[in-house]
């Protein structure tokens, strides 16, 4: 009986050393998952960072569209240079551009 109390002593430092390489295991690729998830959601919020710089700028933009579009001196030249439009007894001439 002596031997067979030895067999089970040396067993279970072998069975603690697997279960903690298998801790181990399973720690690093789960910290490894979050990580990647991580660091894609980190260049995504840069990508989205950018969209949203331009975003602004473009809604800049329209903003002053809108208010030059409330001056009706400014309507009548935009759709005479524009859509051609003229006034009674002007004549439109288009010139090319140089570029």
């Amino acid at each position: 009986m002596a031997k067979r109390y030895k067999r089970k002593k040396k067993a279970g430092p072998v069975i603690l050393l697997c279960l903690s390489f298998g801790i181990i295991i399973f720690t690093t690729f789960t910290i490894f998952k979050y990580w990647t998830e991580i660091y894609s959601k980190y260049q995504e919020r840069g990508k989205l960072k950018k969209e949203l710089a331009s975003l602004k700028d473009k809604e800049e933009e329209l903003e002053s569209d809108v208010n030059k579009l409330q001056d009706s001196d400014y309507v009548a030249r935009y759709a005479r240079e524009k859509y051609f439009y003229s006034k009674d007894g002007e004549y439109i001439l288009k010139i090319p551009d140089d570029e």
